[in-house]
């Protein structure tokens, strides 16, 4: 059976992930959301070398910059407000799976924003995720 390459990256996200879900709720035990979420942004410089394309950073489409950027901010906030969830008492079972649902967004807007198309089959999927987080906040 050959997998596309994409498929072993998304299975790096997955366990890697996976990983990170665990390792957020310990820090989170002993420090506040904030100071994780700078110790967050240290691991990010410290791997950064490893992927770094060797590009100049400004030679790329002044779109492309403002959406990675926009995107960093988000992700930044998301980040936090991960953490401040487990520091203030939440399951690690529970919001890591809950907020894995971030998927829905980009499900939802894709049609409207990118142009994909979703499947019926997708569609169920999206209605189960809707029951998930229902399950999940009970």
């Amino acid at each position: 059976m050959h997998l596309a390459p994409w498929f072993w990256s998304s299975f790096v996200v997955l366990t890697t992930w996976g990983v990170v879900g665990l390792l957020q709720k310990l820090s989170t035990n002993e420090i506040s959301a904030e100071s994780a979420l700078i110790w967050l942004v240290v691991g990010f410089f410290l791997v950064t070398p490893v992927f770094y394309p060797g590009k100049v950073l400004f030679s790329y489409d002044w779109r492309s910059l403002v959406y990675v950027l926009g995107s960093a901010v988000l992700n930044a906030v998301g980040a936090w407000a991960l953490l401040a969830a487990m520091k203030n008492g939440g399951k690690a079972s529970i919001v890591v799976p809950l907020t894995a649902l971030y998927p829905l967004v980009l499900l939802l807007a894709a049609p409207i924003i990118l142009r994909e198309s979703i499947s019926l089959l997708q569609a169920a999927g999206v209605v189960s995720a809707l029951i998930a987080i229902v399950l999940l906040s009970t």
